[in-house]
């Protein structure tokens, strides 16, 4: 206690001498600054970049958002000329940075030069407890000169990281940059279906796969009608029922499940009052993290990562958001209220209530902006979710977000950036597409008329009027009988990227499509699709955009592709039913589930299947340019119309099947390889057999279904005879007889410590494999089989070892001793002898015979 109010007086006493000159100024306080001036990296190569950081060392007084301004850094090159960079303004800390490239090798001095200027002070004055309200003088300074040296050999940064080569699983480590463009994630459904940052799967190996519900064939006695024995399957969950989505989320009639940093959420079902659970799922390894319902049976609506920076903290956060309210639909619309969860546990993090109407749409930070347009007040309005928390929160308070935001309800208007006023009158109609920091379309679409307009939403020239332009429409639109706007036809595609919006009339088949420019026709119509694409009453999920091409594909099971801007046909792909069991078409009905890595992959979906399920549903993946096929698998990924469909994050194709009602991640996996070297001792000049298994070790080949049936392991099998073979590991179906297994490199490290290559050879449909070989030296011997992967797996090897001893030597024919005297003339002259008497007998036989 003693030391504390020891403690205190000596504050007090030295708070009393810092704030005596301030209460006892009569004038204006002048404040004496220092400058500095700093390079990094230094010494640089020339043509690199190096940050310069600037400034004083004093903060503002005036605290977050506020800083010096008119900073110039003079460089002396080694020319001796000059070069004035700036003028700059610094943060809140008094410093700022900027890059400089040097063009020539030498050396550089580098001086920050800090010009005089006057600051009003308010703030409030922790030391005397009081506020400060006065005009402060700071005083001009120039920093010491910094020689930056400037040679002709680049400097090394931090290189950079290879993209995986192996089988990879989050959380990706943050050193590891580069790797994002492999790491997207599915928050909602995506503008087009176009989802950047994906490898595209080249094949249809499944990497795990769950139960969704109880599904397949019912067996027994049900379905034992027609001319021949079948049986019916479990329901699917079409036709209003549709398992696996989630609820509109403001961006389409049924939203999928999603992907959020490497994580799978998605329900079970959406017949409530069913509780409706979510799972959150390991997207790589198939284990599931929990399972949950949310508030009072609600859905998740889209997730979230935003991106804050703040001066004390920065970060990414991950959400997933609940919202109830809003619609409008079957009636008055209600207050819109947004709940955020936390994506790693499934936890309540904070509450918005009072959202304002709108289309929700990400910015650059993963914030969530959202316009509104008052045709009638004639005002344009900007809400940011981000202000929603920040607003109002100055100094450290300002300088995180976690602590800000976590375990509040607030108040949505809050989050109103702004509200302009629409620079035109007498606009119609209403908003049909919006884009941030763009311009917002809207207008009217009837039978006689194409009416747009364009507003701006870019900084500055918020609610600024781009265009308004009406076309007249063909007279066969007006003579009736065809659908342009309403069940079935009118807008049915936008893209930002191309500048064009794309309209289609239900009953002639035709596309139309007006420029984002100006408003104004720019193509149509085109060649009538096929008859039957006229039958599909949700038209929008039927078309995309990507690549600078608009796709068209519905129920004819024609893929439509279309040059955006031209609106020249540039391919078809017929996804053709060769067994006739769709009943009504040659194809199978197709729409896009989405676009990646130059592919865009289909599935097919109905309104409400009969049973038995047409059997072979194909899923599909074609190249997105040119309409050749990449793979497809038949009767192993049927998607759903009332559900959700296939979705793609982290590279990885996530997708029911109505088929089982599993949950089914496809994309590339781990291998393994064994070899052995028989014998392990040989002998020179003998052959030693190399032999091993190819085996795949994706998760779901851990499931006690498939080691039963795969106690060796499940065989890696070549990506042409992947789909088969998927159907056969994970559907039972029949073992194909045409299995082609995967190439396997045998190189060796001999005794002279030379690294080569003997050969290679296939695996088969057991993923076994051999090769036999005869080393050309003795000693010991490192053999290594590799598998270089392929698009189904990542690459594996393995080694093993064997010896090659000297051959031996041949036994030499023993010595014989020298021939005796006898040897030598006694026994060869009584052969002689025999053998001459011999003859003789002989020959008199002989003549006796011939005189009988």
């Amino acid at each position: 206690m003693t030391f504390a109010i020891s403690l205190f007086l000596m504050i007090a006493m030295a708070t009393s001498l810092i704030a005596l000159p301030s209460a006892n100024a009569q004038a204006m306080a002048e404040k004496k600054t220092f400058s500095y001036i700093g390079a990094t990296p230094n010494p640089i190569g020339i043509g690199q970049e190096t940050l310069l950081h600037l400034g004083i060392t004093d903060v503002h007084p005036s605290g977050s958002g506020y800083g010096f301004e008119n900073l110039h850094v003079i460089v002396t090159k080694p020319d001796n000329t000059t070069l004035t960079l700036g003028p700059f303004k610094t943060d809140s800390t008094g410093g700022t940075g900027t890059v400089y490239v040097p063009e020539a090798v030498g050396t550089y001095y580098l001086q920050t030069q800090f010009p005089e200027q006057i600051i009003h002070v308010s703030a409030f004055d922790f030391f005397t407890m009081t506020m400060i309200d006065e005009e402060r003088k700071y005083l001009a300074s120039s920093s010491d000169k910094l020689a930056l040296v400037v040679t002709a050999e680049p400097i090394e940064f931090y290189p950079n990281h290879p993209l995986p080569t192996e089988y990879w699983t989050r959380p990706v480590d943050s050193q590891l940059r580069e790797w994002y463009t492999l790491a997207g994630s599915w928050l909602t459904s995506p503008e087009n279906l176009y989802v950047p940052y994906n490898d595209g799967p080249e094949s249809a190996h499944i990497l795990w796969t769950k139960p969704l519900t109880t599904g397949g064939m019912a067996g027994g006695d049900l379905g034992l009608v027609g001319s021949g024995p079948t049986s019916v399957g479990m329901e699917t969950g079409d036709a209003y029922e549709g398992k696996w989505s989630g609820s509109s989320g403001g961006s389409g009639w049924m939203s999928s499940a999603i992907i959020v940093a490497g994580k799978l959420y998605y329900q079970h079902t959406n017949n409530w009052p069913t509780p409706v659970v979510y799972h959150c799922v390991d997207l790589h390894t198939g284990e599931e993290l929990w399972a949950k319902t949310f508030l009072d049976n609600q859905t998740i609506d889209f997730g979230q990562l935003f991106y804050f920076e703040g001066f004390n903290y920065q970060g990414t956060f991950a959400y997933l958001w609940v919202t109830t309210g809003g619609g409008g639909f079957f009636g008055p619309a209600a207050p819109e209220v947004w709940y955020a969860f936390d994506a790693f546990t499934g936890d309540w993090m904070y509450t918005m209530t009072d959202i304002p109407s709108g289309t929700n749409l990400y910015g650059p930070d993963g914030e969530i902006y959202r316009y509104n347009v008052n045709l009638q007040a004639g005002t344009l309005s900007l809400w940011n979710s981000t202000k929603v928390v920040m607003a109002g929160l100055t100094g450290s308070s300002a300088g995180s977000w976690g602590s800000n935001a976590h375990g509040l309800t607030l108040n949505a208007t809050r989050g109103i950036e702004w509200t302009k006023p629409i620079q035109a009158q007498g606009l119609q109609g209403s908003v049909s597409k919006t884009y941030f920091n763009d311009r917002i379309i809207g207008g009217v679409l009837n039978n006689t008329n194409v009416n747009l307009w364009g507003i701006s939403t870019k900084l500055g020239e918020e609610g600024k009027l781009l265009f308004s332009n009406t076309w007249a429409a063909p007279a066969y639109w007006s003579e009736g009988g065809v659908t342009v706007s309403g069940f079935g036809g009118g807008w049915m595609g936008w893209s930002q990227e191309d500048k064009v919006g794309v309209l289609w009339i239900k009953e002639t088949r035709e596309h139309y499509a007006f420029s984002l420019e100006t408003g104004q026709y720019m193509w149509g119509p085109t060649e009538p699709q096929y008859y039957l694409d006229s039958l599909d009453d949700t038209g929008s999920d039927a078309r995309a955009f990507a690549y600078g091409r608009f796709y068209s594909a519905s129920v004819s099971g024609i893929v439509y592709c279309y040059n955006a801007t031209t609106g020249e046909r540039l391919w078809t792909y017929e996804v053709d039913d060769p067994y006739t069991e769709i009943l009504w078409a040659n194809n199978w009905w197709q729409k896009p589930v989405f676009i990646t890595d130059g592919k865009i992959y289909t599935g097919h979906t109905e309104h409400s299947a009969n049973q038995p399920l047409p059997r072979g549903t194909p899923f599909n993946c074609i190249d997105a340019i040119t309409g050749e096929l990449i793979w497809k698998a038949d009767g192993m990924f049927r998607q759903t119309r009332w559900g959700g469909r296939a979705i793609i994050g982290d590279s990885v194709i996530a997708t029911m099947d109505t088929y089982d009602q599993r949950v089914y991640a496809v994309g590339k996996g781990p291998s393994a390889i064994t070899v052995a070297a028989s014998p392990e001792v040989s002998v020179h000049g003998s052959s030693v057999l190399v032999k091993g298994m190819m085996t795949d070790i994706s998760p779901g080949t851990e499931e006690y279904a498939l080691t039963a049936r795969f106690p060796d392991g499940v065989p890696a099998v070549s990506d042409n005879s992947m789909s088969d073979w998927m159907l056969y590991v994970y559907k039972q179906f029949s073992r194909p007889t045409d299995t082609v297994g995967v190439p396997v490199t045998i190189d060796v490290l001999d005794a002279n410590g030379n690294y080569r290559n003997i050969g290679t050879t296939t695996s088969d449909a057991d993923g076994f494999f051999s090769f036999d070989w005869q080393p050309d030296i003795e000693g010991r011997y490192t053999v290594i089989a590799t598998f270089a992967g392929s698009e189904s797996y990542y690459a594996s090897h393995a080694k093993t070892a064997f010896v090659v001893d000297p051959a031996p030597q041949a036994t030499p024919e023993p010595t014989q001793a020298p021939a005796s005297l006898a040897d030598q003339y006694l026994l060869p002259a009584t052969g002689g002898i025999i053998a001459a008497v011999a003859a003789v007998g002989i020959a008199i036989i002989a003549l006796m015979l011939r005189k009988k």
